[in-house]
């Protein structure tokens, strides 16, 4: 390399390092000091969540607890209609599902061979009443003779014999002359019981017969009252007699009510008529027997039917909105607004609705404020912001069934 050649390389170097400096000194002249960081300012205080929930207080009041059970309606009178009589039918007086009172005629089988029947029965015992007054006369007779020894005593003694057989012979004979007319009577064939008849399961021609395996001619069920049958249970039972539910006469004096499968409320009000004298020990429930007027004939033997029974007189219970129990698992619970507004944990033993009032067995006290609404958003401890709402606005329907 020549020396002209190094002395350009060494000025090129010495023109870059300058121009690096020019422009170093330049930036931190325009730009200035790099600013310092801002002193940390001291922490706010952060404002505590509060949920909003809906809260009504526990109340108490007299009431009268009712459980429901489940039963069947039982005609009081229920008849099958059998012949009586052995023959051909010969007419149907009926409609199939009319009204028949007492003693209507419902079917007639021919009467004809029972009318041969009395009146040769009736000529039986005209001829025994002529035999009976030929008796009496020979006794008369021999009763004279005997005083002057005309006849023999055997022969006194004969002719009373004849007037006891001729007695008897009588006594046979209008025996059998009722017996005549019953049957006679029977071939009309009539309704014991007022009520509701079913159809005819034998028509005009056929033969019936008499006896244990005589045919169902049609069977009738009585209207009004009904029964209403149902199973209570032993708890149940147990908690009705102690409190003094059953009466002297063994019967149960408690108000009883009951509706259809249709039916959302109770219009029915009837009686207990009887309790079993022993528990079922399979099933651990007592055969109970309610007794409803059906003037209107809308309940029919064999419906399903909900009883409900009071408890008697009204009690002092605690009583909730239904919506404030919450389910955890087989434990039912319910979130209680404390002074401070904190939310608590309550777990509560519950009893049956009662006009559309939860009744509250164990795990409150009255006048406590429990949340109605807004279970989901909240849990144990939180502190919420409780609106109080009406006690009338919280429950359901009274309307409502209720539930146990």
């Amino acid at each position: 390399m020549n020396t002209s050649a190094l002395t350009r390389n060494i000025g090129r170097r010495a023109l870059g390092l300058g121009t690096l400096l020019v422009l170093g000194v330049a930036g931190y002249y325009f730009a200035g000091p790099a600013p310092t960081a801002a002193p940390p300012t001291s922490a706010t205080p952060a404002t505590p969540v509060t949920t909003p929930v809906d809260v009504a207080s526990v109340i108490e009041k007299p009431i009268i607890e009712w459980n429901d059970f489940s039963g069947r309606v039982e005609a009081v009178e229920s008849v099958e209609i059998r012949p009586r009589v052995t023959g051909t039918i010969d007419a149907v007086h009926f409609q199939e599902g009319q009204m028949v009172a007492k003693g209507a005629a419902l079917f007639t089988i021919d009467p004809r061979p029972y009318q041969t029947a009395l009146a040769k029965a009736q000529a039986t015992r005209e001829s025994a009443v002529a035999r009976l007054s030929l008796a009496r006369t020979e006794l008369e007779r021999a009763s004279k003779l005997i005083l002057v020894r005309a006849i023999s005593q055997r022969e006194h003694d004969q002719h009373v014999n004849e007037q006891l057989e001729a007695q008897a012979a009588l006594a046979a004979a209008q025996a059998d002359v009722q017996a005549a007319q019953l049957n006679l009577q029977y071939t009309t064939v009539i309704a014991p019981v007022a009520g509701r008849v079913s159809r005819a399961e034998l028509t005009v021609g056929n033969l019936v017969g008499a006896g244990p395996t005589a045919p169902v001619l049609t069977r009738i069920v009585s209207v009004s009252p009904v029964y209403v049958n149902f199973e209570l249970d032993e708890a149940s039972f147990i908690r009705y007699a102690r409190n003094g539910a059953r009466g002297s006469t063994g019967v149960a004096e408690l108000p009883v009510l009951m509706g259809l499968a249709s039916e959302a409320d109770y219009p029915y009000s009837g009686r207990i008529k009887s309790l079993d004298n022993q528990l079922d020990q399979h099933s651990g429930t007592l055969r109970v027997r309610a007794v409803f007027d059906n003037a209107s004939g809308v309940l029919t033997p064999g419906m399903y039917a909900r009883v409900r029974i009071g408890d008697g007189a009204p009690r002092a219970a605690l009583l909730i909105n239904d919506q404030a129990v919450g389910t955890d698992q087989a434990r039912k619970y319910v979130f209680v607004v404390s002074a401070d507004n904190r939310v608590e944990y309550r777990e509560v033993q519950l009893g049956p609705v009662v006009d559309g009032w939860r009744v509250v067995r164990a795990g409150l006290a009255n006048g406590e404020r429990i949340v109605v609404q807004g279970l989901q958003k909240i849990h144990p401890n939180d502190r919420v912001d409780p609106h109080p709402v009406q006690a009338s606005v919280a429950v359901q329907d009274p309307a409502r069934p209720g539930r146990s």
